[in-house]
């Protein structure tokens, strides 16, 4: 495709594709078809946030039970488990100035949002009594810049704050850290940060660390001088040399994760905003080393998005279609295969996904954590629901709450993080309820 054929090609998005995109969800494939940008005007729909009153919890399929595995925190947003089993919580939210709260209350963002300072650190709960319901919290360490994601690699812990990647000397059991720890390689970050989380994860032999970090902004609409090492997946050693960039052209990549048995990287992407209520999809995709998945030049592989004038057509070319559509604007965050033996053959080796919930869409997307089957390593043709209850009322916009993580407990129950409420929630089957297997 030459730079001077890319107005045609807009011209025929805006005007000759379906409407709506074929049964919203699912695998995808190269024929797959997209609504037209702008086909339902742009809405920001902030939905209002109520909490879990009178005893209400999320819902689970039947078999399964929901329980609040612990409260009281500060906007739990990622959990990492250490090898002993220590769960490890990065409390973090994004920082709001002035300017910002009173943009965010006109428009409606202090529904949907904490505007409250971000706690800046990662606190450590356990159950040690083994009845299902955290009993010992502690401060591992504060004072961090918007940590994330977290990882032990032999006697240290990684730590990933929005604008670098610290190593802290660990041992198994600690209740504290030490010092302001090691800083082992800076992040992108600057003041476009709109999406501030970067999350981390080893490669299977621990040699190489995975680096996830968003866009600065929506669409580079204040230029891509502003992107440089972002909307992409970088690949660094663990003593933070060799920094490439493995995978490029991810508008928000958070959750990642290893296809059980593999060496293939999974990430789940939240996409653009602003061109209607079924655009951009979500997706869930393996990562291809050196792959290049359109933003902000495209979505969806070549689909052009028409606010983004000078195309890097090179790039154009090399754009890759995602592996699976998830809901439009659902904010799908968190992702977890699941490893253990408590849950039905059905879940074993399928990927839990949350999705935190939608703002530019008319009617709410997301607020619930989800569930793609595979089989023998390969992905089946649709998601299903797998933990509901957030969203209240859909006709009011009322939720209860916003999932961001899910992972796995030792004992192969899942967890899930509330940011909006300060709550994990813990779900469990049959006989492994309240207990340890």
């Amino acid at each position: 495709m030459k730079s001077a054929y890319i107005i045609p090609v807009i011209l025929l998005h805006l005007f000759f594709l379906p409407a709506d995109l074929k049964s919203q969800t699912g695998k995808t494939s190269g024929s797959d078809t997209l609504p037209r940008p702008y086909a339902t005007k742009s809405k920001m729909n902030f939905s209002k946030v109520v909490g879990w009153k009178n005893g209400a919890k999320p819902i689970a399929p039947a078999g399964f039970e929901v329980t609040e595995y612990a409260s009281g925190l500060k906007n739990p947003r990622w959990i990492y488990f250490t090898p002993n089993g220590d769960m490890l919580v990065a409390e973090s939210n994004s920082h709001y100035g002035l300017l910002k709260r009173i943009g965010a209350f006109f428009v409606g963002g202090h529904r949907s949002n904490t505007l409250r300072k971000s706690a800046d650190r990662i606190t450590l709960i356990r159950d040690d009594n083994k009845d299902g319901i955290a009993d010992e919290q502690y401060v591992l360490v504060n004072n961090l810049n918007q940590p994330f994601g977290m990882l032990v690699l032999g006697d240290f812990l990684y730590i990933a704050n929005t604008d670098a990647v610290l190593k802290f000397p660990y041992k198994a059991g600690d209740n504290s850290l030490k010092g302001k720890g090691e800083k082992i390689i800076d992040l992108p970050a600057g003041k476009v940060n709109r999406h501030w989380t970067r999350n981390i994860i080893a490669s299977p032999d621990g040699k190489k660390i995975y680096i996830a970090v968003g866009s600065g902004d929506n669409h580079s609409e204040k230029g891509m001088q502003h992107e440089i090492n972002k909307a992409c997946i970088l690949e660094i050693n663990p003593d933070g040399s060799g920094m490439r960039i493995f995978a490029a052209g991810l508008r928000n990549p958070v959750g990642m994760d290893w296809l059980p048995g593999t060496e293939k990287l999974y990430t789940v992407v939240n996409e653009r905003d602003l061109l209607g209520d079924n655009l951009v999809p979500d997706y869930l995709t393996q990562v291809k080393e050196n792959g290049f998945y359109g933003w902000p030049y495209t979505y969806f592989g070549k689909n052009p998005d028409p606010r983004v004038q000078n195309q890097d057509m090179a790039l154009v070319e090399k754009a890759i279609v995602p592996d699976f559509a998830l809901a439009p604007h659902s904010a799908s965050l968190g992702l977890h295969f699941y490893r253990g033996k408590s849950f039905p053959e059905k879940y074993r080796g399928g990927a839990f996904i949350a999705q935190h919930g939608s703002w530019n869409r008319s009617e709410l997307s997301g607020y619930k954590v989800i569930f793609v089957p595979f089989h023998e390593g390969k992905m089946q043709e649709a998601e299903e629901d797998f933990l509901t209850g957030f969203v209240m009322d859909l006709k009011k916009d009322k939720v209860r709450g916003r999932p961001v993580c899910v992972n796995e407990m030792p004992d192969g129950s899942l967890v899930v993080t509330d940011d909006r409420c300060n709550r994990i929630w813990r779900v469990t089957y049959g006989e492994a309820i309240g207990s340890r297997q």
